[in-house]
């Protein structure tokens, strides 16, 4: 539920980006979202498809790049993906630390139609 909100934002960033460059429509937006961000991209979309509905939004597509969260071993300093049921680093063994990686959310770009 907490989409609803954020997908408004959404909407407001790229119809204020299209106006400033006095463009006919949205054409597509950029996110990126990290997987522990707690936002879910299946509901922005659906959200964006009725709230965007006669806006210069309608119609827009929405492509989400997906950022898979990272830890940060405590040793060696390398950032690695984890594994299910564990915390190692797999270059030395020692346990990873969680980092902010993984918890991005932004608009990338806003292609527009001029």
């Amino acid at each position: 539920m907490h989409e609803y909100p954020i997908t408004c934002e959404i909407i407001r960033i790229a119809k204020e980006h299209a106006e400033r460059h006095e463009a006919k429509a949205v054409v597509q937006i950029n996110l990126v979202i990290g997987d522990d961000s707690g936002f879910i991209g299946d509901s922005i979309e659906m959200y964006f498809e009725e709230i965007g509905r006669g806006t210069l939004c309608e119609g827009a597509h929405i492509s989400i790049e997906y950022i898979k969260p990272k830890l940060e071993c405590t040793g060696c300093k390398a950032l690695f993906e984890r594994t299910l049921f564990s915390f190692a680093c797999p270059l030395c063994g020692l346990m990873g630390r969680p980092t902010s990686i993984g918890r991005e959310f932004y608009v990338k770009s806003i292609e527009i139609e001029t």
